[in-house]
């Protein structure tokens, strides 16, 4: 199995004690997931976030109704959590999100370890540019949420 990695960073102005509680709410995910994904939180909110927690989703990939489960593996507020898949349409997925303070604001750093179904092929012609585009209309929302630089 071979395991990709795609990695992210965002500094958005405003303190740390301010991101992270935003991204700690999974409800918050909706906001900040393209509606092409048509991402569905099926587990009743709100939800206690702790390492432990267990979160079941809805998505479509490309045009297709995925069920996702992922844990929270890790939580160590305000510095960083892990959201790893249990179920779903990875073969892998480990989300790892950090929060550093950085220039009077937060630099959030994202790291997705993940391997697919059908190896480099599936991943060079989807999935990669896929996750790109899920984490760039990321960046623009969380910058319109929280300001830019």
């Amino acid at each position: 199995m071979t395991i990709h990695t795609f990695k992210d960073e965002l500094w958005l102005p405003r303190a740390r004690a301010e991101i992270f509680p935003f991204f700690a709410d999974a409800a918050n995910l909706e906001a900040i997931t393209p509606a092409w994904v048509n991402f569905k939180i099926l587990t009743p909110l709100p939800i206690a976030m702790h390492a432990g927690t267990k979160i079941e989703y809805q998505i479509r990939i490309h045009g297709v109704p995925v069920r996702w489960k992922t844990d929270i593996t890790l939580w160590e507020p305000p510095l960083r959590f892990r959201d790893e898949q249990v179920s779903g349409p990875y073969r892998q997925w480990i989300h790892t999100h950090e929060f550093i303070e950085k220039d009077g604001g937060t630099l959030c750093l994202d790291r997705v370890d993940y391997a697919v179904w059908g190896g480099h092929l599936i991943n060079a012609l989807f999935v990669r540019r896929d996750v790109a585009r899920i984490f760039k209309y990321r960046r623009e929302t969380l910058e319109r949420l929280f300001g830019r630089k």
